[in-house]
């Protein structure tokens, strides 16, 4: 069962699993089970996803209950008219805000404006050695992306040499070697907290948020971030 956040006649949001697949995809073949299908089997109707997760980012994740929403609220995020938060745990210590201005190539060898504001909530160093340091240090990060490019976030977390925690292939693989070797951890530590808009048919202003999910819970504890 997928945890429901969100539930009105014309939207539905979940909190969705690191690791599960929003749809059935060529590229990811070993997968057996999607968000689409089991949330359509969760409530017995048709769901249209109405934005993109990567399969390794936890968190908010919206679907639709009709094609016209589906239209209204992907034009919506077309048109940067969706407030998206996440949250990250990164390596190195980050300013305690910036912003990341850097255009990014598509899959389709398009390159694209990409822009990502940040705000660095907490520090944590670690008595263990990686590399020439003799300690480990880490940020935890809220992303606020105000373009929506794929991988964007991953992308530019590792363009500035902070990288996402578990990313991969974009991330750092000796950090990530350290955690699963250390404390058994292999999520990608980037969560989809909160999805801000105008609700397309009642005009409510909506804000729907998801809660921390149970490794990325577990490496704040590690971390010394207990709350």
């Amino acid at each position: 069962m997928l945890e429901i956040i969100f539930h009105d006649e014309h939207l539905v949001a979940i909190n969705k699993p690191h690791g599960l697949l929003v749809h059935r995809s060529p590229i990811a073949a070993d997968a057996s089970e999607f968000a689409v299908q089991i949330l359509r089997d969760q409530l017995g109707q048709r769901v249209y996803p109405a934005h993109r997760l990567d399969r390794k980012t936890g968190g908010v994740l919206l679907f639709a209950l009709s094609p016209e929403m589906n239209s209204l609220m992907q034009s919506k995020f077309e048109n940067r008219q969706v407030g998206k938060s996440y949250l990250a745990i990164v390596r190195g210590y980050l300013p305690e805000i910036d912003e990341i201005n850097y255009p990014l190539t598509n899959e389709n060898g398009l390159t694209q404006d990409a822009v990502t504001h940040y705000e660095r909530l907490a520090t944590s160093e670690l008595p263990v050695a990686f590399g020439k340091h003799p300690t480990s240090r880490y940020s935890l990060v809220k992303l606020l992306p105000e373009t929506g490019r794929q991988h964007q976030l991953r992308k530019h977390m590792a363009h500035i040499f902070h990288p996402i925690i578990g990313d991969r292939p974009h991330g750092c693989n000796k950090q990530n070697k350290l955690w699963l070797e250390k404390w058994q951890m292999n999520s990608m530590l980037l969560h989809a907290e909160s999805l801000r808009f105008e609700h397309p048919f009642t005009k409510e202003k909506i804000e729907i948020e998801a809660g921390l999910q149970g490794e990325f819970l577990r490496v704040k504890k590690i971390l010394g971030w207990a709350n």
